[in-house]
């Protein structure tokens, strides 16, 4: 199969999956039945974005045309890659890359994230059987000569045992900060909101914690945020947040929180699910060098600078944003 055909399938992918998506709400529903973070509207989001961006074909021309095209016709290799299940579909982008390069995926899906990902193996068998070839579906890897891992810190030590004979790229626990300077507007504000708590704040793309001003005041957060409030009605997100809550309250930590998510004031990049940290800072100068000190943590960082993700954008990534930094195509067309 000829890189251009691979374009093309995956592009076909897109314009299905964008055209037919009532024809697969029972996929939807069994997927929220398996795991209930995964909201119809959630897996909607994603779908819908991952069809708009990573599988255009504009977009796929202008991520292979990147590397050097001879490298995506060379030998193909299995690749064993490990999903993540955090959130709907997002291991779509090892998948894409994988398929693109001309390698074979095997994949271990995740038992959070299995029926979406099903559907898009099955989209792409039924479009043409040649697919059945290089994407097959593994209850255990077997037969890799490549393994693209995604996983906790945890499972990072076993992955770089048990792969330590193959080459491996491998990610690891990672969270995304902001950095408000206090000339934001109120629509931005509203934006980063987005950026928290999309997908419930399980991604590694989602902001868990602020960066603010020493005389910010944080009542401006709790009011832009509150068009999220219906997050408490969905009744894991409303666990958490009153489990949190008690906590804190027991342990008399200081914070602030309203109906449905809570602020603290931490030095962790990392927080609670409904918790958001937060941090005051008083040079520019001096965060970036703390920022940069704390790189190997962080997935990105939204703000105003022209270094930073827009307001309302750290969810949506282009196919050559990726995840920890580690290019992906490059490891499967030069490194393997």
């Amino acid at each position: 199969m000829e890189l251009e055909e691979r374009i093309q399938l995956l592009a076909n992918l897109g314009q299905n999956l964008l055209e037919n998506t009532e024809t697969y709400e029972s996929v939807l529903h069994k997927a929220k039945r398996k795991n209930p973070w995964f909201t119809i509207e959630n897996q909607k989001r994603s779908i819908q974005a991952i069809a708009n961006s990573y599988l255009k074909e504009e977009n796929l021309n202008k991520w292979v045309e990147l590397y050097r095209k001879e490298n995506f016709s060379s030998e193909s290799k299995n690749i064993g890659v490990i999903c993540a299940g955090n959130i709907p579909l997002v291991g779509i982008h090892d998948l894409i890359a994988v398929f693109i390069s001309g390698h074979k995926a095997l994949l271990k899906l995740s038992s959070k994230d299995e029926e979406l990902m099903k559907l898009i193996v099955n989209i792409l068998c039924e479009s043409d059987s040649r697919c059945k070839e290089f994407i097959k579906i593994l209850p255990m890897l077997k037969g890799h000569e490549a393994v693209i891992a995604t996983g906790s810190n945890n499972s990072a030590r076993y992955f770089e045992y048990y792969f330590r004979n193959v080459p491996l790229l491998l990610r690891k626990n990672r969270t995304s900060v902001a950095i408000i300077d206090g000339s934001e507007t109120d629509d931005e504000l509203k934006a980063l909101g987005d950026d928290v708590f999309a997908y419930f704040g399980l991604g590694c793309r989602n902001v868990s914690k602020l960066f603010i001003p020493e005389q910010y005041e944080v009542s401006k957060v709790f009011e832009s945020f509150q068009y999220l409030s219906e997050l408490k009605n969905h009744h894991k997100y409303a666990n958490n947040f009153d489990y949190n809550l008690a906590l804190y309250l027991m342990n008399q930590d200081k914070h602030f929180a309203n109906d449905f998510f809570i602020m603290k004031e931490d030095e962790s990049l990392f927080s609670r699910l409904a918790v958001l940290h937060f941090e005051r800072y008083k040079d520019r100068e001096v965060l970036n060098l703390k920022l940069n000190e704390a790189a190997v943590d962080i997935q990105c960082i939204v703000g105003n600078s022209e270094s930073c993700i827009p307001f309302g954008k750290a969810q949506s990534p282009d196919l050559w944003d990726y995840a920890d930094g580690v290019d992906t195509l490059r490891f499967l067309t030069e490194e393997i």
